[in-house]
């Protein structure tokens, strides 16, 4: 095969996933843009231009503000808990030779394959103040004196009940990735520095976790970036933003804003902040984390 045939054969195989991305990204991404720019119910023909008037609004507005701080909540609180967990039962399956090191991968991945629909499902029915398992389990230790919590209705707790299910559904998709990496590390350096008289909490922080700082920073942007769309699938099953909206989160309060208040060209207002955070988040992630890659 030529040079030329080569090109084309190349250009022939690329070009659909192009068009595709071009129709399916590029220009939505555009028209939100646009959008943003616009005063419009969504559905009447009529548009009034206001410029950046929708994100004068945006950075007035205390309910988006609260969406604000409950996202940076679940992206800092989850995103860490969720990691640490991860990484540290990887490394015990890895480097402790558990028996059923495969039956607890299994077991640990089971909730990623859920939908997050039946995983907040099951969630809601366990933080039920009646009917609930933890209630339950309260009431089982102290009959006389425990109360019903309304882990869901209570403005002051709901954000943190949520974060717990995001918490449970992701652990075990990150517990894998992580062991799929620790196992590429030589188990001749454990053994040396198992010589040299250094313990396994030592050799964690000096040798497996350097060595799988590469797969750190990808997942941990991921996660980030994942968390964010994850977060309003939980709040809308969940919650649908309440009580008195103090579980919204970026993406659940664009929707409302854009198709049940009627307000589009505000919702994609909403909708760019929150793109170009995510992409300003992720570039200031890979930033702080950069460090030189270690060989062996």
């Amino acid at each position: 095969m030529n040079n030329r045939s080569l090109k084309s054969f190349i250009i022939i195989c690329i070009t659909p996933a192009l068009l595709l991305f071009l129709i399916f990204m590029i220009v939505p991404t555009i028209s939100v843009f646009k959008m943003s720019l616009y005063k419009w119910g969504g559905l009447s023909a009529k548009k009034a231009f206001v410029g950046l008037n929708n994100f004068k609004i945006l950075i007035k507005d205390p309910n988006f503000l609260r969406s604000f701080q409950n996202t940076i909540f679940i992206i800092v609180v989850v995103s860490v808990i969720t990691l640490t967990i991860a990484i540290v039962f990887a490394s015990i399956l890895v480097r402790e030779n558990i028996k059923g090191e495969n039956f607890f991968r299994i077991i640990f991945y089971i909730p990623n394959i859920l939908s997050v629909v039946v995983i907040s499902s099951i969630f809601s029915a366990i933080y039920a103040p009646s009917q609930g398992l933890i209630n339950g389990f309260f009431r089982l230790l102290k009959p006389e004196s425990w109360v019903n919590i309304q882990f869901l209705g209570n403005q002051r707790i709901v954000i943190y009940a949520i974060a717990g299910a995001m918490i449970w559904q992701a652990i075990g998709y990150y517990m894998v990735m992580y062991m799929a990496s620790m196992c590429s590390i030589p188990i001749q350096l454990y053994e040396a520095a198992q010589l040299d008289g250094s313990g396994k909490i030592r050799q964690f922080f000096n040798i497996t976790l350097p060595l799988v700082w590469d797969t750190i920073r990808t997942t941990l942007t991921f996660f980030i970036i994942s968390s964010i769309n994850l977060s309003f699938l939980f709040v809308k099953v969940m919650t649908s933003g309440g009580p008195d909206g103090s579980s919204e989160v970026f993406l659940s309060y664009l929707y409302k804003q854009a198709y049940n208040n009627a307000s589009y060209g505000y919702g994609m207002a909403i909708g760019v902040t929150v793109f170009l955070f995510s992409f300003l988040l992720s570039g200031i992630i890979n930033k702080i984390t950069k460090r030189e890659t270690l060989q062996f």
